[in-house]
């Protein structure tokens, strides 16, 4: 008989770097909840929805004007491998969240995909739109034109094909999070599923 298995047990750390249960890998993994959209930079826009309804916009072209960052960070996926020292381009949040209230957010996506966090931990340089992964343009299978891309959480909660954020006084589970991954997610407190 045959056992076929994803490759994510039997794995060791093989770096110190590493959070606990996280094996390491130098590929890019693709995995994805539905099909990957294919949004074109003309009609892309990404909108933040303030508590109150209140609605702010920016198109493909607004959000390249910004200012941007390049910053390295390490990836830690749910499935248990993670990828060190990657390199990203993007707009931090703080810039995009200036004068906006509201203890959480929802992540939406282009093909209807959700995550839930809260505020604060896509403020103070913890969280980005990113457009470029490793000095080229963020190809579609790996969220691209653009992702949120939050490298402290489990990277699930690094929304591919984002679009907008709606910001609430109250916590709503995105998602995954409605299907039994931890509301959290923190890789170091290993927090993958509910009651982790």
């Amino acid at each position: 008989m045959n056992i076929v298995t994803r490759g994510f047990s039997s794995r060791r750390r093989t770096d110190e770097n590493l959070p606990p249960g996280q094996y390491l890998t130098h590929d890019f993994p693709v995995l994805s909840a539905g099909p990957t959209p294919r949004i074109d930079t003309a009609a892309w826009e990404f909108a933040i929805t303030n508590v109150t309804g209140e609605r702010v916009t920016r198109t493909w072209a607004e959000l390249m004007d910004m200012p941007s960052e390049t910053f390295t960070v390490d990836l830690h996926c749910v499935t248990k491998w993670s990828k060190l020292a990657t390199t990203w381009k993007g707009v931090s949040l703080d810039l995009l969240l200036e004068d906006v209230d509201g203890d959480f957010a929802l992540a939406h996506s282009y093909g209807g995909y959700t995550t839930n966090l809260p505020t604060e931990d896509l403020t103070d340089g913890k969280a980005w739109i990113a457009f470029v992964f490793d000095g080229e343009p963020l190809d579609p299978e790996h969220g691209g034109p653009a992702r949120l891309l939050v490298p402290h959480l489990y990277f699930w909660k690094s929304a591919k094909w984002v679009r907008g954020l709606r910001l609430a006084a109250t916590d709503e589970p995105g998602f995954w999070e409605q299907n039994g991954y931890h509301n959290y997610g923190d890789p170091w407190k290993e927090q993958r599923y509910w009651g982790d």
